[in-house]
């Protein structure tokens, strides 16, 4: 049996997820207002100018999806975020998305260790078949991180969400079935411990 994403914390060794609060924004604004982590495409590509228009874009986001901040276990700091949104139970199909993190992250443990966690509960606790992954075709730092993941490209949808700067996005879309989780659980635990 399929069921939605409940909201609870997801916690492991290296990142614990918490669902946003108000609270958090200005954390969050601190770790990914900067034109480094937009660059790629992330929230439209356009970096809110202060932590109110953060707040004006966020909370209202959390409402649709399930929004996590992301922070590390070692330190309890807000390094970024990501979301399980466009929820469709009868299909059993789910989208991990809208993730970014503060370049001191990049290239380490956090991304695969939230990935981890993220889809743990997509597939485990909440019995998804499919959860569907998809960037920026320009963003291939992005492209390459779910690639290593061993989710499979599906392809390009083009002309496919207006951004920030008015132009349109080609979006690469990927996915990882229930049948994959297997594997890809290993592969992320093995990036992990090393």
């Amino acid at each position: 049996m399929t069921i939605a994403p409940d909201g609870r914390s997801l916690v492991g060794p290296v990142v614990r997820l918490d669902p946003l609060q108000d609270s958090d924004i200005e954390d969050l604004y601190a770790a990914l207002g900067n034109e480094q982590v937009y660059a790629g495409g992330f929230g439209g590509g356009s970096v809110p100018g202060s932590v109110d228009e953060m707040r004006a874009i966020w909370v209202p986001a959390a409402a649709k999806r399930s929004l996590y901040v992301v922070r590390t276990v070692a330190d309890g700091n807000v390094v970024g975020t990501s979301s399980l949104g466009d929820v469709d139970v009868t299909n059993e199909r789910i989208h991990l998305g809208w993730t970014g993190y503060a370049p001191a992250v990049w290239g380490t443990a956090v991304n695969p260790a939230a990935k981890l966690l993220l889809l743990q509960h997509a597939f485990e606790d909440c019995g998804f078949g499919r959860v569907k992954i998809q960037t920026g075709l320009k963003n291939t730092r992005s492209q390459a991180a779910i690639a290593k993941l061993g989710a499979t490209r599906e392809g390009v949808l083009r002309r496919h969400m207006l951004q920030g700067d008015g132009s349109f996005r080609d979006t690469v879309v990927f996915s990882i079935l229930a049948d994959e989780w297997p594997e890809v659980r290993k592969r992320l635990e093995e990036r992990i411990n090393r």
